[in-house]
């Protein structure tokens, strides 16, 4: 068993791209950990969409030797962490597992709005943090400045920043050192009742659920009975090992160590996030303070084109949800897409990743409704319901209000480009909190409605910056306003997958842009077709399809022109009986676009 003195467990948190992974492929790549044949960028980067999209959505984990300069022998526990916000449940809960962190920060871009999310994370949890400036090679890097950037914003000392280049393994040793020395060996009682965190838990096909865990006193050995103890499950510990980053069993896990365990356990869901784990008989007392669980703040249906393919939606959410806990879903049916799922998400890029892995991994073509917050309806008998989905709305002349969910939004942004910001956060229904300086760029902090963001405000953000803004945000609470429900009626039908809600005073815009929309998409018919948008039973927007016109007096030559006269009130009549019973198909495609409206 190692020398708890000899051991560190850090994380690495940065802003997207400021080189996270590329720093633990040359940790990982100068200590030998993986042989340079085996080597390949974003090693801890599995999945091919975090591969593809060159970012890091799951945390993961890696146990390096190091030989220090003065001989001792170090083992070293490292956390990747992604960047984004829609994945910061995953960063939170790797900051318990560990005692410190890298701050990296790109010394051409500077203190961006994640980075400052991220490190806050990190002093939450009482981290020691050593800030390591990267790109120095690059000839935009400026690292003083960035220095007391990170002085100004974040308030750490970083006049001992170490200056590398994850790219080239420029001052890689000065980090191996920096984490040797600087940041603290954890703490735990070998002796003492087994205490283990539960950091991460994830389906395997082989092993059944592989648990990663975080050992905090005592010992956890194979074979040894334990007992998670919110469920109280009691399993026999199968294979105890680390990741190197493969599999290696060990025979023991000691205090301060990271590794992993397999145990029989069938399901992700019995293995609750933050969990504490110990052994059957003469376990330890203290239960660990846990994690709050992820909650969704994105919800949208998710439908197959073919619905004769909805058991294979329905297998391979299954297994998806067996890896990831944080997504939610349940059966509904719509008139007009058949049966699907409502789904809840942490965001809409994890929206995005969850869709990309259903068509891509289990090969199904998804129709995606328009993504929509959680508000809550007070009646007016006093109860309140919380809706997901806009089309179970109940009636307007039962409601007393509606409160939706408000967000606190961090915006660093170039000084050029604040003006363009400032209006789309006013556009968005956004009251402006906060507005500092950290050199040439702004800090503004707005409080927005969610609804307003998860539509495509980030897209929006990055064309009025050009790509130089950093958005991040946090839910703080609800609110009431005045929100009403918009229906898309198409030949006098409603279209459930179309409601939307939104505020009352955008209504009318974004009816009247939804309603053209449609018009380019929906073919013509044989009859007139109206598209309208109402709010209740008011009419606030609308546009008409023409009808296709045959030309039913094509036979007739010459002769009386009663006869053309007959023929074309008999097609009148004919188009006025169909306009009655005839049926709008509306493509496929319709949908689609129709749901991506920027308005």
């Amino acid at each position: 068993m190692t020398d708890i003195s000899h051991i560190r467990n850090f994380s690495i948190v940065a802003h997207i791209d400021h080189g996270k992974s590329t720093l633990a492929d040359r940790l990982i790549q100068s200590t030998g950990t993986v042989a340079d044949r085996d080597m390949k960028a974003q090693l801890l980067d599995s999945m091919d969409i975090e591969r593809e999209r060159g970012i890091t959505i799951k945390a993961n984990t890696v146990r390096i030797d190091y030989t220090a300069k003065d001989g001792e022998k170090y083992i070293l526990n490292l956390i990747d962490t992604p960047g984004h916000v829609d994945f910061a449940y995953e960063v939170s809960r790797s900051m318990r597992a560990v005692e410190g962190s890298l701050l990296v920060v790109d010394a051409s871009q500077g203190v961006e709005a994640q980075t400052l999310a991220n490190v806050y994370q990190a002093i939450d949890a009482d981290h020691e943090i050593v800030a390591v400036l990267n790109k120095v090679d690059l000839p935009a890097a400026e690292p003083d400045r960035v220095r007391e950037q990170i002085e100004d914003v974040i308030g750490i000392d970083a006049s001992d920043a170490v200056e590398i280049s994850a790219k080239t393994g420029l001052g890689i040793p000065d980090v191996l050192e920096a984490i040797v020395t600087r940041l603290p060996a954890p703490k735990g009682d070998a002796n003492a009742p087994l205490k283990v965190m539960l950091v991460d838990s994830w389906y395997d096909a082989y092993l059944g659920v592989v648990v990663l865990v975080r050992v905090l006193d005592g010992k956890l050995k194979k074979g040894a009975r334990i007992r998670m103890m919110s469920t109280n499950a009691v399993y026999p510990v199968d294979r105890v090992g680390v990741f190197t980053p493969q599999m290696v069993q060990v025979p023991e896990l000691g205090p301060g160590e990271m590794g992993f365990l397999t145990a029989s356990i069938k399901q992700v869901r019995d293995t609750r996030v933050g969990d504490t784990i110990t052994t059957e008989k003469k376990g330890t007392e203290s239960m660990l303070p846990g994690f709050k669980p992820a909650q969704p703040v994105v919800f949208c249906g998710l439908f197959p084109v073919d619905s004769a393919e909805f058991e294979d939606l329905r297998d391979a959410i299954e297994k998806l949800q067996l890896n990831d806990a944080s997504f939610s879903a349940e059966m509904e049916t719509s008139a007009a897409l058949g049966f699907g799922f409502r789904c809840g998400f942490l965001g809409l890029l994890h929206l995005e990743v969850i869709r990309d892995r259903l068509e891509r991994e289990y090969d199904i073509d998804l129709i995606t409704t328009a993504p929509s917050v959680i508000y809550q309806v007070y009646m007016n008998d006093g109860s309140m319901i919380e809706l997901h989905n806009p089309a179970d709305m109940p009636e307007m002349v039962k409601v007393d209000h509606v409160e939706e969910p408000r967000i606190k939004a961090t915006v660093l942004v170039p000084d050029e480009f604040l003006g363009d910001v400032l209006k789309l956060c006013q556009d968005r229904r956004g009251i402006q909190l906060d507005l500092t300086y950290a050199g040439s760029r702004a800090m503004v902090i707005y409080d927005l409605p969610l609804n307003e963001v998860v539509f495509d405000f980030y897209d929006r953000l990055k064309s009025v910056t050009k790509g130089y803004a950093s958005f991040d945000y946090q839910v703080t609470g609800y609110q009431q306003d005045d929100l009403v429900k918009m229906q898309i009626l198409v030949n006098d039908e409603p279209v459930d997958a179309l409601s939307m809600m939104v505020h009352r005073a955008r209504a009318e815009s974004r009816g009247r842009a939804m309603c053209e929309k449609l018009k380019e998409l929906i073919p013509q018919h044989l009859f007139k077709i109206p598209i309208q948008a109402a709010i209740g039973g008011r009419i606030i927007a609308r546009e008409t399809i023409s009808a296709l016109r045959k030309d039913v007096t094509a036979k007739c030559y010459g002769g009386d022109v009663s006869r053309k006269r007959k023929l074309l009130d008999k097609q009148k009549a004919g188009k006025k009986k169909m306009r009655q019973f005839g049926r709008v198909d509306i493509p496929q495609e319709a949908f689609i676009s129709a749901l991506k409206m920027d308005t």
